[in-house]
């Protein structure tokens, strides 16, 4: 393999991983017959930090819809909140 070769599949690896990093990942959350609205309300708030009436509009999607988009961004900060999501008992994933 030829430096110039090399130089340029670390440049690639290098260019993927920041597209990875920055891309836009979403945390998806999922209705079901357990949890409350208030307890996903508050989940919400607390997790994702959003105010009552995102949280409040964002439950009432789960809950017609069967899930709802509650977050967007890197994937790290989504990784953390779907786990205290899930850690509360409601179900979510993370989709690029």
């Amino acid at each position: 393999m030829s430096l110039s070769t090399k130089i340029e599949e670390e440049v690639l690896e290098s260019v993927l991983e920041d597209i990875k990093i920055s891309s836009d990942y979403s945390l998806i959350v999922f209705n079901d017959d357990v949890n409350t609205f208030d307890h996903v309300i508050d989940t919400l708030i607390d997790v994702c930090k959003h105010s009552q009436i995102q949280a409040e509009q964002c439950t009432h999607i789960i809950h017609n819809n069967g899930k709802c988009s509650v977050k967007t961004g890197s994937f790290d900060p989504l990784k953390d909140m779907r786990e205290r999501i899930c850690e509360a008992g409601i179900s979510a994933e993370i989709l690029q």
